[in-house]
């Protein structure tokens, strides 16, 4: 743990913790090179001593989200191995961003006996959304693995920001060292089934989609989601959105209910698709309903065999 007014690097002075997770903690810091800027350091504890191959591959995945370019996104700006801790933690430098996040504000809303407004929540929706394909369709892809209403702050220019990529997995298929040494799992209420294992043979882009939908639940009701876990052993506990909020728009329940699908075929193919189908009502089809024709004929053998020996017959009729 770092006390308040140390130095990192001679440049970040530490000045308020503002942040503590399993894997380590966020500081407000002050850039003593350049006057007036203020950054996060957030500080990982990937467990034990820091080994070369850890340090080398959590300083590949710092250069990959420093190349990030997106409005919504805070830069990565530096990472380095600060001296004070003795090689048994790495920093990343990113920006501060200002203002409360969604978990503060949707807490204050039910303190004050009242929801927040669907089209507010609906906008922070699409901007996220937005933000998700802009990190899917990187190369290689990146999750966020950890979306939720306390990693999303509302800046004070109205926009939001997706923060916290202490635990964001670079997809890379061509490389045996994909895993980023952070192995944090995210947080219950917003975590898909897939990802209760240790290993991460389960990600890809659908289980963000997941978490998503279950933060679009939690702000527009008030409520956290039962965990997928909870659902999938006592499904009757679970409680539609409608459930809490009545006058929720049909389609916005139906979209919500996709992107928490419990299996990720059964969520929306990307969050392009779910956007549309949250703000608009569009239904694209899930990985589970886009079935090939050698699928479908596989499937329905016997019935194929049928019809073929129905018009094999019918034909042979007609040629008496």
């Amino acid at each position: 743990m770092l006390t308040i007014g140390t130095s990192l690097r001679n440049r970040y002075k530490i000045v308020a913790k503002i942040g503590q997770g399993g894997m380590g903690a966020v500081y407000l810091a002050e850039d003593q090179r350049l006057a007036g800027r203020r950054v996060a350091v957030k500080v990982l504890h990937p467990g034990g001593a820091l080994s070369p191959s850890t340090a080398e591959q959590l300083e590949r995945e710092a250069q990959v989200l420093a190349r990030l370019d997106h409005p919504t996104l805070p830069r990565v700006s530096d990472f380095f191995t600060p001296e004070e801790d003795e090689g048994h933690s790495v920093a990343m430098v990113m920006d501060y961003i200002a203002g409360q996040d969604l978990a503060e504000i949707v807490k204050e809303a039910r303190r004050k006996g009242r929801f927040l407004p669907p089209t507010q929540v609906l906008s922070w929706a699409e901007s996220l959304c937005d933000t998700l394909t802009y990190l899917h369709l990187q190369e290689p892809a990146i999750l966020h693995r950890d979306i939720k209403p306390g990693n999303i702050k509302l800046a004070p220019d109205g926009t939001v920001k997706l923060v916290d990529f202490g635990i964001a997995l670079i997809l890379d298929a061509g490389s045996d060292q994909t895993v980023t040494s952070a192995k944090g799992i995210g947080t219950l209420p917003y975590l898909p089934l897939e990802q209760y294992g240790a290993d991460l043979s389960g990600n890809d882009p659908r289980a963000d989609l997941y978490s998503l939908g279950a933060t679009v639940y939690h702000l527009l009701t008030g409520q956290q989601p039962l965990s997928a876990q909870e659902r999938f052993l006592q499904p009757e506990r679970f409680q539609p959105p409608s459930a809490l909020v009545p006058t929720l728009m049909p389609h916005v329940e139906r979209a919500i209910l996709r992107a928490m699908a419990l299996k990720p075929e059964g969520r929306p193919v990307s969050a392009e698709a779910f956007k549309q189908e949250l703000l608009r009502g569009e239904v694209p089809p899930t990985v589970a309903d886009e079935t090939t024709l050698e699928e479908a004929l596989r499937a329905n053998a016997l019935l194929v065999a049928v019809a073929l020996l129905l018009f094999l017959g019918a034909l042979a009729l007609t040629l008496i």
